[in-house]
């Protein structure tokens, strides 16, 4: 018998929880791993859980969903997709950059939804099409000539390349086989290196070859 995929709800409105749930649950693949109301609850959820997905929403009292992404990628083998009613390039930025593997409107139809989840089970990323465009021109923005000569370590290089693979900081810490606090560390100096400001921005950015500093 296929695994279901197991799946997180984390949004502070009820309703919510109760129609993504059931839309889900339409699916025999997949599963209801629990609900949350918070970034908090949500991160211990996927804790204690351990879901294949997490879907997150991005405004909620105390800690918010941009938080909760960052936390569950972090610490768990979770992947997180947002689904939200925001839209706003910044927000899309930071979902991304604190390693959301999808970003999704509320206004997503059941059988896109329940595409999406698959896909982010799978380790694909899912943007919704109403923020893509506004994410590739942030991709596209990075002036070509100014990615050459970005003076990397030979481990950021190797951190840059698989973030560009779309791997998590956990996936990256476990392929380098150091502590996912030392991938973010580099991660971090990528962003400041490469002027990036979301994850898929800075997966767009070149590895210098043979001029790596030391």
């Amino acid at each position: 018998m296929t695994t279901r995929i197991r799946v997180a709800i984390i949004d502070d409105h009820e309703a919510v929880r109760g129609g993504v749930a059931a839309i889900l649950s339409a699916d025999d693949g997949i599963e209801i791993a629990g609900e949350a109301e918070n970034g908090f609850d949500g991160l211990a959820l996927c804790v204690r859980e351990s879901p294949d997905v997490a879907l997150v929403d991005l405004r909620m009292p105390g800690t918010d969903g941009i938080w909760a992404t960052e936390r569950i990628a972090a610490e768990t083998r979770t992947r997180v997709l947002v689904l939200t009613t925001f839209d706003a390039d910044d927000l899309v930025a930071a979902a991304l950059a604190a390693g959301a593997h999808g970003y999704l409107l509320k206004t997503t139809r059941g059988a896109e939804l329940i595409r999406a989840v698959r896909d982010v089970a799978g380790e694909r990323h899912v943007l919704d099409p109403s923020v893509a465009g506004a994410v590739i021109a942030r991709a596209n923005a990075q002036p070509a000539e100014a990615t050459p000569d970005l003076g990397l370590t030979a481990r950021e290089a190797d951190v840059l390349a698989l973030v560009a693979e779309g791997l998590t900081n956990p996936q990256i810490a476990d392929r380098l086989k150091v502590g996912v606090t030392t991938v973010k560390t580099h991660v971090g100096s990528l962003y400041a290196k490469t002027g990036a400001t979301s994850r898929v921005q800075l997966a767009s950015a070149q590895v210098p070859g043979p001029r790596r500093a030391p």
